[in-house]
């Protein structure tokens, strides 16, 4: 009991130049406003909001753009339009037209292709297509698979020519330049020579204009 009397009546110092904290001051509660959280489901929630296509620029990036340096830039600024049969040199043809008779069928041969009646048959005719699809033709037209025509070096485009097959008969217009291989006149588009049945390199009829 003493010595407590003792340790209560010692005077502690407080440090120099020490201040005691004042009282907190009050808050106005007009600085806040109320908020509701609502109850999350369990898991992690994230919420991405889609970018305004109309505030982009004209050059922003695509997922695959690639960065180039201006000096380093070595490509030309648009890529060359290939064409479907590029490589036709001109040609011409020379068609030795027969007169008419009542009585019998005319008959001519005509740089190794025999003419009966205006219809000339040549034993060399192919077809294109593979690899070229999507190249523009000479004419104007997109080569794709289901396109009717045929591939002329000289006739202007448009001209039509009727084709002879195994009892088919089909009209189509020349679309393109060809053959490539030296000694062929007519090259049939996959349109074309599906509707023939003759999707290979033979023997066929022909003649200009509608049969």
């Amino acid at each position: 009991m003493t010595l407590t009397a003792i340790l209560a009546s010692v005077a502690v110092p407080g440090l120099v130049g020490s201040r005691v904290p004042s009282p907190a001051d009050v808050v106005d509660p007009g600085l806040f406003r109320q908020v509701e959280v609502a109850t999350l489901p369990p898991g992690t929630v994230m919420t991405i909001q889609p970018q305004d296509p109309g505030a982009r620029s004209a050059g922003h990036l695509e997922d695959r753009s690639v960065m180039i340096e201006p000096g380093l830039r070595s490509e030309p600024t648009e890529a060359a339009v290939r064409g479907a049969q590029p490589g036709a040199g001109p040609r011409s043809i020379a068609i030795r037209t027969t007169p008419n008779r009542a009585s019998t069928a005319s008959k001519a041969t005509t740089g190794g292709s025999r003419v009966t009646s205006g219809w000339h048959h040549d034993s060399d005719i192919s077809w294109y297509g593979p690899g070229l699809y999507g190249n523009g033709t000479a004419c104007g037209q997109t080569l794709t698979k289901g396109l009717v025509g045929v591939a002329h070096r000289t006739l202007p485009c448009g001209t039509l020519v009727t084709f002879r097959y195994k009892g088919v008969t089909l009209t189509v217009p020349v679309v393109d330049r060809g053959p490539y291989v030296a000694g062929r006149t007519w090259d049939l588009t996959h349109g074309a020579c599906a509707k023939l049945g003759h999707c290979f390199t033979g023997s066929i009829d022909w003649k200009l204009g509608r049969g």
